[in-house]
């Protein structure tokens, strides 16, 4: 397995930003169908998947990037929830749903499997590779 560097070379980033371009031309039709909030919460929503994903790897410590994918996860429950409502809409058609709606449930399942991965690591981050642990302030 190849080293990790940036977190452009993470799957699960990689794969929200493949969701993000798909969900592109929906965020166009709810423009044209003047669903502005919707518009507004579903391209938020899903900016949020990648966009956690790389603050919590730039973090550099595992508990905080297990923290920072448990929201991507959760972002991506919203995605899911709000293109059930472009449909009920008739903004996509059912293939369409059906389509970013498996990508969605791939990449949670992904996201969970590299929680998993991170919480059995003994690798808990560069900001801990010296071995001292972080000070606290109270």
């Amino acid at each position: 397995m190849a080293t990790i560097k940036r977190f452009e070379d993470l799957e699960v980033w990689q794969l929200a930003r493949e969701l993000n371009k798909r969900i592109s031309p929906i965020l166009d039709k709810l423009n044209e169908t003047k669903n502005f909030d919707l518009k507004s919460q579903l391209d938020r929503s899903a900016g949020s998947v990648m966009d956690n994903i790389s603050e919590g790897f730039e973090r550099d410590g595992n508990r905080e990037f297990i923290q920072f994918l448990a929201i991507s996860k959760g972002s991506l429950g919203e995605v899911r929830s709000q293109l059930y409502r472009v449909l009920d809409r008739d903004i996509i058609d059912v293939k369409t749903h059906e389509e970013i709606n498996a990508e969605c449930l791939l990449l949670a399942t992904k996201i969970s499997k590299f929680i998993t991965y991170l919480n059995g690591s003994i690798y808990k981050g560069n900001k801990f590779k010296s071995g001292k642990q972080p000070e606290t302030t109270n």
